[in-house]
């Protein structure tokens, strides 16, 4: 019989095939990725620095090790060129691979302004192990670093770079950080424990270009305002891999359309991560991702799970200013009310009846955030 493949080795490939050689010992497995295969902690990227755990360190296992761990077989450096549903085969390089059952956890790509004057080696995103390890090698001896996006990993990396030593200017279309996610007051107070570390907020402006001064680089915004600095970290957004899949004639809308089986238009192919949009919802966070694995792994095995999702909050890591939030649902009705004292902030979103649809907790209310989320309905019920 055909292999079942997973193409993809970040977080969600790897939690899929360890969650299906659990449920399946026999079947033969293949992880097909185009980087090196490593198993890491995506999310520690934005934190190690300050922390002085070098790229190395972030590694966890080796692919080869990997394979070893999945009783399978990963393969490193390999680019799919094209799927064939009709087929069941993976078309790469050199050769084509059949499958039985296979498995997209693509991620996603980084987006980017559009660059000229050479400066795109002088701005940079960290979206993996590679990024990251390249970003470390070009601060080196730098001062001063600008980040462009006040989102979660705007908010992540202008902690971890000021606790680093780094000057930090962070720059946002929004009024406020993690506009996003968090109601005005919480974004605000995000901004000013932050700003008491020293880092320096341009919100409320755009980019408008982007050029080499010498050893520097200039930023002009859209409110006048230039700023000198050493490097650019762009963190503007992602956006789900979903060529491969509409290329092959898969259901796309923001990512590849899955149901809450996780079973793209294909009932022989599945999605999760970063790249899969569950049931009209993009979830790029590991709560859900780990709990989309066990369903993909159980579905593979021939069972039949669906995505069952909690109230999952985000935890944001900025150690100055301890954050967590559940946001409500884009359209949920109600409001937002916010108590503030010394040692944090709490905002509760009630809708109907006064029932509570979200939070938003920071400082010591952060604590907070295991007793109110078991009051929060199910994603899917």
């Amino acid at each position: 019989m055909d292999p079942v493949v997973i193409i993809g080795s970040g977080y969600a490939g790897y939690s899929v095939a360890r969650e299906f050689r659990r449920r399946n010992k026999e079947a033969q497995l293949l992880v097909l990725t185009a980087d090196e295969g490593q198993f890491y902690s995506k999310p520690s990227l934005s934190e190690a620095l300050s922390q002085g755990i070098t790229p190395e360190a972030l590694v966890n296992k080796t692919a080869q090790q990997m394979a070893a761990q999945i009783k399978g077989e990963v393969r490193t450096a390999v680019r799919v060129q094209a799927l064939d549903p009709a087929t069941r085969q993976i078309v790469l390089d050199r050769e084509t691979i059949a499958y039985s059952q296979l498995v997209l956890a693509l991620g996603a790509d980084p987006l980017h302004l559009p660059l000229t004057n050479g400066t795109q080696r002088r701005v940079l995103s960290v979206n993996d192990l590679a990024d990251y390890r390249r970003f470390v090698a070009a601060i080196a001896g730098k001062k001063s670093i600008t980040i462009l996006g006040a989102g979660l990993i705007g908010c992540e990396f202008a902690n971890d770079l000021s606790q680093a030593g780094y000057q930090v200017d962070v720059i946002d279309l929004a009024a406020h950080p993690l506009s996003r996610l968090l109601p005005p007051e919480n974004g605000h107070y995000l901004r000013n424990a932050l700003q008491q570390r020293g880092v320096r907020w341009h919100l409320g402006t755009g980019v408008t270009a982007i050029e080499l001064q010498g050893h520097s680089v200039l930023i002009r915004c859209e409110n006048g305002e230039e700023l000198i600095t050493d490097l650019v970290l762009s963190a503007i957004g992602l956006k789900p891999r979903t060529a491969l899949a509409q290329a092959a004639g898969l259901a796309i809308h923001r990512g590849i359309v899955v149901d809450r089986q996780l079973r793209t238009s294909d009932p022989h192919i599945f999605a999760l991560g970063d790249c899969a949009e569950v049931a009209g919802q993009w979830l790029p966070y590991i709560a859900p991702i780990s709990l989309a694995a066990k369903v993909v792994a159980t579905n593979l095995a021939g069972g039949e799970a669906s995505a069952c999702y909690p109230a999952m909050p985000v935890i944001v890591k900025t150690p100055a200013c301890p954050t967590v939030v559940c946001p409500p649902a884009q359209e949920e009705p109600g409001e937002w009310t916010t108590e503030c004292d010394t040692d944090g902030m709490q905002s509760l979103f009630r809708g109907g009846a006064g029932a509570l649809r979200g939070f938003a907790l920071q400082g010591s209310r952060a604590a907070q955030a295991p007793t109110l989320a078991p009051q929060l309905p199910m994603l899917f019920g």
